[in-house]
């Protein structure tokens, strides 16, 4: 995807998760009768703004700084370090004149936002797509140099068990959830012995950001066409074929013979292929082809552009079920909650040590490239994508830590266990210390987004 495209979509994903947060806070305010100064997505620090306007008491608009977005109410200290308003008697419209338990939802009500947005958007994934499982009928493509590599775990080795309990689908074999655990075992049918290998404990930061699966089901190299005055249809190379070797190595993997072909542009190779005796069955199967097709070799010159005129036949293992509404929101509801759960032991395991920092932590650089990534997959997969990061977005701006929604909700849940308000001095250095260590924050992200892409 072209650069325009990775920043259109970054855009998009940002703007649509900020203005959902800030409406939160806006729309809780409303409801409790506060007055908001202002709604910006983007910060419009030294007044740098690319739109603004006026409807009623409040100023819409839209910061010329994309690090996030911010709600103005009366009476409260955030990111604007407004302190005007100490100086006169409390107004029944500021937020520092509403009980304790109406703040705590003003401030809370972004989080709460965000997490609707993802719990809607998988609801309407289950809704559109239903449930589809991907039962573990192959063995596995494994990613060379890939963390699974690295544990043992090669391609044609098929998975049966995951930390010793049976498995019959990829989707459990891979669910990232099994990521934010150790140990993590996988077991293994090799040549008919079973195997198990252990993951690293770093397993989650080395697959974050990952471009391709890691590992995969096996996608048989069977040929669904051959070109006519392409170089395969020349050498006899049909229809129904399974490609078994290139240049004397095993091919299990449609990548593979990718691979090996392009990178041998303009150059002989001997490629080995297998069918029935006919060339032709009635039901496609690469391991009968694989044990009992005929073999048939040739030597074959790829194309200039490393291509010798085959197409791959897509055989859809993947099993699938249609879901009612009800249905929908149960499974929607409960991916948000094991997201979720999944962010919170991530974050556990960064803090731990256990995970790579550099490699667990993205900024705009990153999520960037994973928007673009995700939109040209589909609209589902952005959407995904969006959900996720939405999530994400939630649990970090619950963390008490000040300059964030949580370091908020704490000063004034403190206020009420006290029955008096915090000193204005203290909470206006509280939220100076907190908006400077966001920034040294942000400042590191981008600098690791860029020395670790």
């Amino acid at each position: 995807m072209d650069l325009f495209s990775t920043i259109f979509y970054f855009i998009v994903a940002i703007f649509i998760l900020v203005t959902v947060h800030e409406f939160g806070h806006f729309a809780a305010a409303k409801l409790f009768g506060m007055r908001v100064e202002k709604f910006y997505i983007g910060f419009d620090f030294w007044n740098l703004k690319l739109w603004s306007t006026h409807r009623g008491e409040t100023e819409y608009g839209i910061g010329a700084i994309p690090l996030g977005g911010y709600v103005k109410i009366s009476g409260i200290i955030d990111e604007s370090f407004d302190t005007d308003f100490q100086s006169r008697a409390p107004e029944p419209w500021e937020f520092r004149s509403k009980p304790v338990w109406q703040r705590l939802i003003v401030l809370a009500a972004g989080v709460i936002m965000n997490m609707v947005l993802a719990a809607v958007i998988f609801i309407g994934l289950a809704l559109v797509y239903g449930e589809s499982k991907t039962p573990i009928t192959t063995g596995a493509y494994v990613e060379a140099g890939s963390v699974f590599e690295d544990m043992g775990i090669r391609t044609g080795d098929k998975i049966v068990k995951v930390n010793g309990k049976p498995v019959k689908y990829w989707d459990e074999a891979l669910d990232p959830e099994l990521f934010t655990h150790h140990p993590l075992t996988y077991t293994v049918l090799r040549d008919g012995k079973a195997l198990t290998f252990e993951a690293p404990s770093d397993i989650f930061s080395r697959l974050n950001g990952v471009q391709v699966p890691s590992m995969r089901p096996i996608v048989p190299p069977l040929v669904a066409e051959a070109f006519a005055d392409y170089p395969a249809a020349k050498a006899g190379l049909t229809a129904g074929a399974l490609v078994t070797k290139i240049g004397g190595q095993e091919i299990y993997d449609w990548q593979q013979v990718i691979d090996n072909v392009s990178a041998n542009a303009d150059k002989p190779i001997e490629i080995e292929w297998k069918v029935f005796g006919n060339g032709k069955v009635v039901e496609i199967n690469a391991d009968k082809i694989r044990k009992m097709g005929v073999a048939h070799t040739s030597s074959i010159v790829p194309n200039e552009q490393g291509k010798i005129g085959i197409t791959l036949d897509q055989t859809d293992l993947r099993e699938y079920a249609e879901l009612g509404f009800f249905e929908a929101i149960v499974a929607g509801s409960k991916q948000t909650w094991k997201m979720t759960a999944m962010t919170v032991k991530g974050f556990g395991r960064l803090l731990s040590g256990k995970e790579d920092i550099r490699r667990s932590v993205g900024g705009p650089i990153k999520i960037a490239k994973l928007a673009g990534q995700s939109a040209e997959q589909g609209p589902g997969s952005f959407l995904l994508f969006l959900a996720m990061l939405s999530i994400s977005l939630a649990f970090l701006n619950i963390l008490p830590v000040p300059a964030l929604d949580g370091g908020q909700i704490v000063i004034n849940a403190v206020e009420g266990i006290m029955g008096r308000e915090v000193p204005l001095n203290i909470k206006l250095r509280i939220q100076q210390i907190g908006m400077t260590a966001l920034l040294i924050l942000i400042g590191f992200i981008i600098f690791n987004d860029i020395v670790n892409p």
